[in-house]
């Protein structure tokens, strides 16, 4: 088969022998770089009895040393740089909601990098030099904004920079500018889809076509509902600061999987208790190494992320792996009397009543040394104004598909519309109380 195929997109179709090979250099460059270049690396290496020179083959690569999230906050702000400052051309960094944020660099042949895999992501989902972007991620440290502009001027679109926030300017210019294609979180874009429909614009007089969706875990059912509410085409495209940014990877016009860059990012699925790496189509914690980052190379990555490799090859024709949609975080798991509940789930259920994604809140509390969960699920205007029995129908409901999901009893109470605080960046789903002593009810 033949394909009109970008220049920057000839990885995306290479022979798998062709591929392996790049990989396997890449690899042992990199991790001969981080030996000479990264203290916490070479001492790890060290206390393994390991050099650069025992990584002959890239199943090797579960020989070296994990890199976890606690190591960058350790070694803050530069310890974990491969490169001298001098060779660093841009700096971001995380919220640092937790902690101190964590600091990553990128030189020039990173952001060269970076731009190259945007651009393969963005043609994967269907947009063409020429589209106009509306790139609602937020600019500044976080990687969303700078990372989809980049790649997106390098496809040729024409990006609007409008970053996040200001949710009625972002419904003028999609209108007024002829937006073809948006770029945001997923529950982002369902606040917009709420404010289109109260402003009395219909999704059929715009001209977008294409939602590029990520920062944040999503469901099938969300993604579902996005494009019958909008008629767009919503895509997945997964990274993370720690790796690159946005990037790393991206669903393709079939929307069955997340087709990772290999070229650049070599992807592992571990067991996140035993740390045993997992044959494909098996579930685990996902674990990345960067192939070609110069200034913050990354080995043995725990993103936390949840996923399996699928081992089938992509109808599209592309050659490179794809992992399934990322369904939850190992670190978002709540364990509540003994049952593991990943946020998810709660939503998968929800969806399972409500034809609309309902905007909801997972509350945690803890009474009488135990702890306790209750889900606030906010009705729409037209709800609100049913028969009380009507209501308490749809309560039973859904805690019936919760408990049926999860298979725990969880309480849940409907609250009055617009009372859960919408979100212009990640959805703040849960709301953990449990430290703030027990609650007397």
């Amino acid at each position: 088969m033949e394909y009109d195929i970008h220049p920057d997109c000839m990885p995306d179709y290479l022979d798998p022998g062709e591929l392996r090979a790049l990989q396997l250099a890449r690899l042992q460059a990199t991790v001969q770089r981080c030996f000479d270049n990264v203290d916490l690396f070479r001492q790890r290496m060290n206390e393994r009895g390991l050099t650069p020179g025992d990584i002959r083959t890239l199943d090797d690569v579960s020989k070296l040393p994990f890199t976890q999230k606690t190591d960058l906050r350790d070694t803050y702000p530069y310890g974990l740089f491969a490169v001298p400052m001098k060779e660093v051309v841009r700096l971001h960094a995380s919220s640092g909601t937790t902690g101190k944020p964590i600091v990553v660099g990128y030189t020039k042949d990173d952001l060269d990098v970076w731009s190259s895999v945007v651009l393969r992501s963005f043609i994967a989902a269907g947009l063409h030099a020429g589209d106009v972007l509306q790139n609602a991620y937020g600019y500044g440290l976080f990687t969303g904004g700078l990372g989809a502009h980049g790649g997106a001027e390098r496809l040729g679109a024409a990006v609007i920079p409008i970053s996040g926030g200001n949710t009625d300017r972002q419904i003028m210019v999609m209108k007024d500018f002829g937006v073809t294609a948006i770029c945001c979180t997923p529950s982002y874009f369902i606040h917009l889809i709420e404010k289109v429909n109260a402003s009395g614009i219909s999704f059929k007089d715009l001209d977008l076509k294409i939602g590029v969706f990520g920062a944040e875990p999503w469901t099938d059912a969300m993604r579902d509902y996005i494009q019958r509410e909008s008629g767009i085409r919503a895509f997945d495209i997964y990274g993370l600061s720690e790796i690159i940014g946005p990037g790393v990877g991206i669903e393709c016009s079939e929307q069955s999987g997340i087709h990772i860059f290999e070229d650049h990012f070599l992807v592992e699925i571990v067991d996140p208790r035993t740390d045993e790496v997992l044959p494909a189509g098996e579930e685990g914690e996902l674990v990345i190494t960067t192939l070609t980052k110069q200034a913050f190379p990354m080995i043995r990555y725990r993103t936390h992320d949840i996923t399996s490799i699928v081992p089938e090859r992509c109808a599209c024709g592309r050659t490179l792996c794809r992992i399934n949609r990322i369904r939850s975080r190992s670190d978002d798991m709540m364990v509540i009397r003994g049952i593991n509940v990943f946020p998810s789930q709660i939503e998968s259920a929800l969806l399972s009543v409500e034809e609309k994604l309902p905007h909801y809140q997972i509350l945690l509390t803890r009474k009488s040394g135990l702890d306790q969960i209750e889900v606030q699920v906010e009705v729409t205007e037209e709800m609100f104004g049913d028969r009380i029995r009507e209501l308490e129908t749809m309560q039973k409901n859904l805690a019936y598909a919760i408990e049926h999901t999860i298979g725990l009893r969880v309480p849940v109470r409907l609250v009055e519309p617009h009372t859960i605080a919408r979100s212009e960046g990640k959805a703040k789903r849960i709301i953990d109380k449990r430290s703030e002593g027990e609650e007397i009810r």
